[in-house]
């Protein structure tokens, strides 16, 4: 009985362009979590409704609130 085993060090073109573009995927949701406002929107998300309620403010909201100065929605 005989095991062959084969290795191949070289990557297709396909494997390589889908890194590139997963790195800068990953680059710009880096930068977008590191936005203050995004920040502000993971602290208003953390908190429980009555916190939120007492601010004025409804969960659904949040985000409206936080970039209320960029877009009129």
């Amino acid at each position: 009985m005989s095991i062959a085993a084969t290795t191949s060090t070289s990557t297709s073109i396909g494997h390589s362009v889908g890194n590139f573009f997963e790195g800068i995927l990953n680059f710009l949701v880096r930068i977008a979590e590191s936005n203050g406002r995004m920040k502000a929107v993971e602290r208003l998300n953390a908190m429980s409704d009555a916190e939120l309620a007492a601010r004025g403010l409804q969960r659904e909201d949040i985000v409206r609130h936080v970039f209320r100065d960029m877009f009129y929605v």
